[in-house]
């Protein structure tokens, strides 16, 4: 029996295995260039209608952005060298500019322009270097938000929460790897539910029970980080666990105040 494949307007149809093969090749040269650059990937317009193909993308930005409490903000009063100073053992490249208050986000400034532009002087104040930033609301559906950043040329958003303030960021790298990890079809087999999965406290919970078969009760909170809070009724540590319906989530590891690792343990399992 023939399936049918998806499709798109403008884009000819595809068997599934040649939309697969054609996706694996794009992830794989993405991949490719995310490890070995540290920089999201350029996505070809033929790529980006391939993989809306075979993607609705209904997530939002809210649940793949980085959290403003784990964002380093840089206020344009800085030096150069201050700032150096700050960024140096981050393993981000782009860093949002305020002018005093999370809220007030001036533009964001790349590492290239503190550290390697030529005769940089070190007494510049940041407010001079800042670049133009985009803004996107917190309720924009991740590809819709993929396809804007990718035909402005822009790398960085500040996401912003429905009082227009500053909710988090988001990177190309966070909307494509979000994107990456849908991709699938009705065919694909589904995950065994005897195995344990190791994933990022943010996960939303949609994502949770597609993944792991766990689905966990609605509450004031998105994340498995965030039930996980709520059912300690404290900020979590690591090692700390909880149950429910006799599964069990373990936390991994925390940075800061957020938990970034949970262990997801089927009942059946030892």
């Amino acid at each position: 029996m023939e399936h049918p494949a998806p499709t798109i307007s403008g884009m000819p149809e595809l068997g599934p295995g040649t939309i697969r093969q054609t996706v694996a090749g794009v992830l794989s040269r993405w991949a490719h260039r995310l490890h070995a650059t540290n920089e999201p990937p350029d996505i070809s317009e033929a790529e980006l209608r391939t993989l809306i193909a075979v993607n609705t993308g209904t997530g939002h930005v809210r649940e793949v952005m980085v959290p403003r409490t784990e964002v380093l903000f840089l206020d344009a009063g800085l030096t150069v060298a201050e700032a150096v100073t700050q960024v140096r053992t981050t393993r981000h490249s782009r860093f949002p500019v305020i002018d005093g208050d999370q809220d007030d986000v001036l533009g964001f400034v790349h590492v290239r322009d503190l550290t390697l532009l030529p005769a940089v002087d070190p007494c510049l104040r940041l407010r001079e270097l800042t670049r133009e930033v985009k803004r996107l609301p917190a309720s924009k559906r991740v590809l819709a938000a993929l396809s804007e950043m990718r035909r402005e040329g822009h790398h960085l958003a500040v996401v912003m929460d429905e009082y227009g303030g500053t909710a988090g960021i988001v990177t190309l790298e966070d909307l494509i790897e979000e994107l990456v990890g849908e991709i699938h079809d009705e065919y694909d087999a589904p995950p065994s539910p005897d195995e344990s999965a190791e994933v990022d406290g943010r996960l939303n919970l949609a994502d949770l029970a597609e993944r792991t078969g766990l689905v966990l009760p609605s509450g004031p909170y998105e994340t498995v980080a965030g039930f996980v809070m709520a059912r300690l009724g404290r900020l979590p540590k690591s090692g700390d666990e909880v149950r429910h319906d006799g599964w069990h989530l373990h936390v991994r590891t925390v940075e800061g105040r957020r938990v970034a690792r949970v262990s997801v343990i089927h009942p059946r399992q030892p």
